[in-house]
C-alpha cells in the first residue's frame, strides 16, 4: 500500500472487473493472477499478448513468481493455521 494503492483500491480488488479504479495493465495482471490461481484455468495467447504490451520478459517472470509465491503461502499457511503477522493492516 505504501507504493501507491489506497484503501479504496485494495477493497475493490474482489470486484476488479467492474471497478473503474484499475488500469488496463492492472486488469490484465489481475486476470493473469486469477488464471494462475484457479485450477484448470489456462493463460491463452490473447492474455499473453496483452501482458506483453505492458510488461517485458523479466517483469512477467517477476509477476509470475509473486503470484506463485502467494498461491504457495495460501496452500501452506491455511492448513497449518499460520495467521497474519500484522505487517499490513487493512481496515
Amino acid at each position: 500500500m505504501q507504493a501507491g494503492a489506497g484503501d479504496d483500491k485494495i477493497r475493490a480488488v474482489p470486484a476488479w472487473r467492474e471497478s473503474a479504479l484499475f488500469s488496463e495493465m492492472e486488469r490484465d495482471a489481475l486476470e493473469y493472477a486469477e488464471r494462475m490461481t484457479i485450477t484448470g484455468e489456462r493463460v491463452d495467447d490473447a492474455l499473453w499478448a496483452r501482458l506483453r504490451r505492458h510488461f517485458d520478459e523479466s517483469q512477467v517472470v517477476e509477476l509470475t513468481a509473486v503470484v506463485a509465491l502467494e498461491n504457495f503461502r495460501s496452500k501452506f499457511n491455511v492448513p497449518l493455521g499460520v495467521e497474519a503477522q500484522g505487517f499490513c493492516m487493512i481496515r
